[in-house]
């Protein structure tokens, strides 16, 4: 036995059960209403299009699946390929490229491209999401610290000209950080249109605390 002969990556109803215990460690919850009691499966129907995991919410009256606010949502491939998919993509040290998803999994290429994108997308760190991001406060400040290296001997001496200009911002609300040296940084200015965060002193990287 090896982990591929797992069920949930080649039968449907398992794969469901899978993902459920995972997104719904207390029980499914209703993606359109919130609702978490009254919520009962329907059985899927051989004579139409059948549906594995699909759920009613009484409280709304509406239908939902697992799929539903996560990377699967919107797409009809089997539950099985996305977790054969997710699995090779995690377990390889050197990354997996589309190509090889089209070969191994025998989707097309265009399929192949959509599952890595996706599956990427969801291993991105937080880190990277965009500052700001619904409506969080950025703070933004500017200093000039130590000697710029590519400083030009008729600029040193007082002043700021010969240090090295440093650009920070902070999100206020969730505390992360990010600063750059920037070659275009100006004298500072008492008039900025969002509020200064202190200066950057450099003595720690950024979210060591």
């Amino acid at each position: 036995m090896s982990v591929l002969s797992r069920p949930y990556f080649h039968n449907e109803q398992a794969a469901f059960d899978f993902v459920e215990a995972i997104i719904w460690p207390k029980g499914p919850v209703c993606s359109h209403c919130g609702c978490t009691g009254r919520i009962s499966a329907i059985k899927p129907n051989p004579e139409k299009r059948v549906r594995y995991g699909l759920k009613k919410c009484g409280d709304c009256k509406g239908q939902f699946t697992v799929r539903m606010g996560t990377i699967f949502e919107e797409s009809k491939l089997p539950m099985t390929k996305w977790l054969q998919a997710i699995f090779l993509m995690t377990a390889s040290k050197k990354g997996v490229s589309a190509h090889q998803l089209h070969r191994t999994l025998e989707v097309t290429y265009k399929t192949a491209w959509f599952l890595a994108h996706r599956i990427r997308e969801a291993m991105r760190s937080g880190d990277l999401d965009p500052f700001g991001r619904g409506g969080a406060t950025v703070e933004v400040d500017e200093t000039f610290i130590g000697r710029d290296p590519d400083a030009t001997p008729s600029k040193t001496g007082k002043g700021f000209h010969h240090k090295m200009k440093v650009v920070s911002l902070i999100e206020r609300e969730s505390g992360r950080a990010w600063s750059s040296t920037s070659a275009t940084a100006t004298a500072p200015r008492s008039a900025w249109t969002t509020p200064r965060a202190p200066p950057a002193r450099c003595k720690a990287p950024l979210g060591s605390g």
